[in-house]
């Protein structure tokens, strides 16, 4: 759990926001689509993302787009349900790279944080350190549906008419405090239409996909995703993550107990015992030439920016890593011509600006779910608010940022 203020102790909120962009930002309320489960057309008045405030993490350079599709080849689709006034839910597909990911298996790794979840397919991935199909999120009590779809989806592939085993790789959050879970909603098509719509590119964040019915620390969470680029000297390399956020912490930024000035003081959640929103899932991509073991060492770094944010991992929150290397030259062919392969990897030394960039992306993606999430109203009239960018800005404009102890 993060430390708790000495009474009277004040936070300096300059650090965590170096630059304030003078645009005054709007909240943008999420609207409904028809009962048919068509998406809503793009917010006109986007949300900011953290850069944009002004708002900076870490020390290391983002890439072109500041997300996860920076590394090449990686691509993201998102399949978002809004139906009534009880669905908010949906999935979102990370798929490693354009060519059939069952033929041209990559390197993966999985860390658990606290595993309060279901993420299908860990074991096999932990044991072989390979990854052979696209990631799915969803919600909770969906997981196994989408994992079944993407069996399906996988086996059709052309290349794999004769493969008769297949580990789909699925986590999820439990959205069931704004979408009625219990109704499992996700179809085949809505996983499919996920797939297919994967792209590069501009990732779209906030209340969308998977992201649809969560909420974090005290707001509205969803889907949010950052990216790092190392230098030359560095490597060169690129790191991207992309987050489901659905947990509870005390909302921190750049060490700034921000969730406490904004009146979503943590420790009074914990005496009340409000249940939160439950776990994160982390997918983690990189074009380093990295193998499963070095993999797993960048993907418990993740977990840093992740307590960064503020979260404790709680005792119900699923909290995991899944980290793969896109870099051709570690790919494992399906049906290798020669018993023997040959890989080059980096050296150990090299890995800790890899650590450094796993921190700083998590930290970020997660802030950026906050940031593109508009309020959500859904499962028994329960509404979940945007954090509210104004506020946010006023906040981290003071010089100080005082916080009063609670209890």
């Amino acid at each position: 759990m993060a430390r708790e203020n000495a009474p009277g102790e004040r936070y300096p909120v300059r650090r965590a926001c170096r630059r304030l962009a003078p645009a005054v930002w709007t909240v943008a309320v999420a609207t409904s689509a028809n009962s048919a489960g068509v998406e809503p057309a793009p917010h006109t008045d986007p949300r900011p993302r953290a850069r944009e405030l002004g708002i900076v993490i870490g020390i290391l350079p983002h890439g072109e787009l500041n997300a996860i599709t920076d590394v090449p080849g990686v691509r993201v689709g998102h399949r978002t349900l809004r139906e009534g006034e009880e669905v908010r839910t949906g999935v979102t597909a990370i798929v490693p790279h354009a060519d059939n990911v069952f033929q041209q298996k990559v390197p993966a790794a999985i860390v658990v944080g606290n595993g309060f979840g279901k993420l299908v397919g860990a074991t096999q991935v932990e044991e072989l350190g390979a990854l052979e199909t696209p990631i799915l999120l969803t919600n909770t009590l969906s997981t196994f549906a989408a994992a079944d779809v993407l069996v399906g989806f996988v086996l059709d592939l052309p290349g794999n008419e004769r493969v008769h085993s297949v580990n789909p790789v699925v986590g999820e959050t439990n959205d069931g405090y704004l979408n009625d879970i219990r109704a499992r909603r996700v179809a085949a098509a809505d996983v499919l239409a996920a797939l297919s719509a994967a792209r590069g590119g501009p990732v779209e964040e906030g209340s969308v996909g998977a992201g649809t019915g969560t909420r974090c620390m005290g707001f509205k969470g969803g889907i949010g995703t950052a990216s790092r680029k190392l230098r030359p000297a560095m490597g060169g390399h690129t790191l991207g993550v992309l987050v489901q956020t659905n947990f509870d912490g005390r909302l921190t930024i750049n060490g700034a107990a921000v969730g406490d000035a904004l009146g979503r003081p943590y420790l009074e959640r914990l005496e009340r015992d409000v249940p939160g929103g439950g776990s994160c899932m982390i997918v983690l991509a990189t074009d380093a030439p990295l193998d499963a073991r070095q993999l797993r060492r960048v993907a418990k770094r993740a977990l840093l920016g992740l307590a960064a944010a503020g979260s404790a991992m709680e005792h119900g929150s699923g909290d995991y890593v899944i980290a793969f290397s896109t870099a051709k030259e570690v790919r494992a062919p399906h049906a290798p011509a020669a018993p023997n392969q040959v890989r080059t990897v980096l050296r150990d030394e090299t890995l800790s600006p890899l650590f450094q960039a796993a921190r700083e992306a998590a930290e970020e993606a997660i802030l950026n779910s906050l940031l593109r999430a508009t309020t959500v109203t859904g499962h028994r009239g329960r509404t979940v608010e945007a954090i509210p960018i104004g506020r946010l800005v006023e906040v981290c404009r003071q010089d100080q940022c005082s916080v009063t102890p609670r209890g």
